[in-house]
């Protein structure tokens, strides 16, 4: 799609900006203590499938952790009644 369109490089802009060499976090250290209540859910078409160690150790708040049988990298629109019962299940807590 992005071949057709014209569209690879603008598309590819954004994980350059973002993990490039002159990323404005590269080279740093994640920040120590996150506070705010994290949720995540790990989706098994994903690039990598990151387990709740993981999670852990780069969050100190999570209140929500799930691994779900469908969905990859675009959950939202591969899945999107799953995906919306994830938010709400992720969110249930802090309402």
């Amino acid at each position: 799609m992005y071949w057709l369109t014209g569209t690879g490089a603008s598309a590819a802009r954004s994980y350059w900006e973002a993990y490039g060499p002159d990323a404005p976090g590269a080279g740093q250290a994640l920040p120590s203590d996150v506070r705010v209540p994290v949720a995540f859910t790990t989706f098994p078409g994903e690039i990598w499938r990151t387990p709740r160690s993981w999670v852990e150790k780069a969050y100190s708040n999570v209140v929500y952790f799930n691994e779900v049988d469908k969905g990859g990298h675009f959950a939202a629109w591969e899945e999107p009644e799953l995906f919306s019962e994830e938010l709400r299940s992720a969110f249930a807590s802090v309402r």
